[in-house]
């Protein structure tokens, strides 16, 4: 008995099943029709996606929410994707930079400048009474801003350059003789003075006006003047010769012997007046350039 009610039982839940999923059913009892009608309910789901929107323009990212959830593969693409590349000539040398726009008034810049640009100076200096030819080879990557403070052409800049300068120098007699601390050398006892200086900062800080204005759709060019601060320079210098050194007396052309001084002293004499020197311990910074935008 229990068997034959679970069999009716379930046979009972299937057909209610059954009847939920079918079509409606019509029962007719003499003259009474009564319809039962099974309406399926509809449950709908709707996943709206969430859209992010990044303006492209000078790689901006514009929306910090969409930053925040997509930020690696924006900040990414930004920087695979700079705004602007310039060339450019100068007294830190001959270079180029590539530009990231930050926003319509900030641009981010990296850069290097190099090269012999000796020339630039005058290809020469006095330390005192001493006068050195002077030979370059500049190596100066650097990281900087550009603002545009009034959204104009006219821009200020500032950064750091990270300088490897190369400057060597060779001394040239004055009338056969070095003049170091009011003393004349004969130079043929001494020999050529000859040596190198360098700038003590690793770290240059350096701050620019310029203006920037465009010549069409892409092309723009600048100019930039300012200065870097290199700090003050090691310099050393070394003598040809290592004999007896001789000073100008006025009565002889070979002078006369001063006695215990050797050419390397003479030398460690014109050292220590290249680094009071302080040659481009400011550097001055004029620049001119050409830019293509994307």
């Amino acid at each position: 008995m229990r068997l034959i009610k679970l069999t009716a039982i379930s046979a009972a839940v299937l057909a209610s099943t059954a009847a939920l999923a079918a079509e409606p059913v019509i029962v007719v009892d003499g003259n009474d029709a009564v319809v039962y009608e099974a309406e399926p309910v509809a449950v709908a789901y709707e996943a709206e996606p969430v859209a992010y929107a990044y303006n492209a323009d000078a790689g901006i990212v514009r929306n910090t929410t969409g930053a925040v959830v997509g930020g690696t593969k924006t900040f990414f693409q930004t920087a695979i994707n700079p705004a602007s590349v310039s060339a450019e000539v100068g007294t830190l040398g001959y270079g180029a930079n590539i530009g990231w726009s930050l926003n319509e008034k900030t641009e981010l810049q990296a850069g290097w400048a190099g090269g012999d640009v000796a020339d630039l100076f005058g290809g020469d200096f006095d330390a005192n009474d001493v006068n050195y030819d002077v030979d370059s080879d500049f190596s100066n990557p650097y990281l900087g801003v550009q603002l545009r403070p009034t959204g104009n052409w006219f821009t200020m800049g500032a950064g750091i350059i990270v300088p490897d300068n190369d400057i060597d120098v060779t001394a040239n007699p004055d009338g056969g003789v070095y003049k170091i601390n009011d003393v004349s050398y004969v130079a043929d006892s001494v020999g050529a003075l000859q040596g190198s200086m360098e700038h003590r900062n690793k770290l240059a800080p350096y701050g620019t006006i310029g203006f920037r204005p465009n010549i069409g759709n892409n092309w723009g060019v600048f100019g930039e003047i300012g200065a870097a601060y290199m700090g003050k320079t090691n310099a050393t210098v070394t003598a040809s010769k290592t004999g007896p050194v001789r000073v100008e007396d006025g009565f002889t052309d070979v002078g006369t012997i001063v006695p215990g001084v050797t050419p390397e002293d003479v030398a460690k004499l014109a050292e220590r007046e290249l680094e009071d020197k302080d040659y481009l311990e400011w550097m001055p910074i004029v620049k001119l350039g050409a830019t293509y935008r994307f």
